[in-house]
């Protein structure tokens, strides 16, 4: 099961990617488990030689006695060299760290992928719908001429 951020390809261009585990409570693993997330907004930051995630929504699980923020920050784990050469690359201007997706591994342990990211212009937004818009076009030429 893998929980994709597609907006995060439409806003940012992503340089660089790695995979962190993520500091959860049970009634939020069952939370992602039945998909209840939302990556709006959500980015990571560096502090004290610690990644953290900031407005990661997890919806709060029904029959859950422990009453938990459903924005708090939550601990990413990832390994200090890791996090030292994340720090280099997000303290240059423009970059920040977003989620792209969360999934479980296949020991059943839920996952977050990040990735480096530098925000997109408006008109490389435009530039990006039309070249997609172009290639749809040829395709559905050489699909009319019966042309492979």
């Amino acid at each position: 099961m893998k929980i994709e951020n597609k907006k995060v390809y439409h806003d940012y261009e992503i340089l660089d990617r790695i995979e962190a585990g993520i500091v959860l409570k049970g009634s939020e693993v069952k939370s992602i488990r039945d998909g209840k997330i939302v990556f709006k907004d959500a980015y990571a930051k560096v502090e004290n030689g610690e990644i953290y995630i900031y407005n990661f929504y997890i919806a709060p699980y029904p029959s859950s006695f422990e009453k938990l923020d459903p924005l708090r920050k939550r601990k990413l784990l990832v390994k200090k060299n890791e996090i030292r050469r994340l720090e280099r690359k997000v303290s240059e201007k423009g970059l920040t760290l977003v989620p792209i997706s969360v999934y479980f591994n296949n020991k059943g342990l839920v996952k977050i992928e990040l990735g480096v990211a530098k925000g997109k212009k408006i008109f490389d937004k435009r530039k990006e719908l039309k070249e997609r818009e172009i290639k749809r076009q040829i395709e559905r030429k050489m699909k009319e001429t019966g042309a492979k």
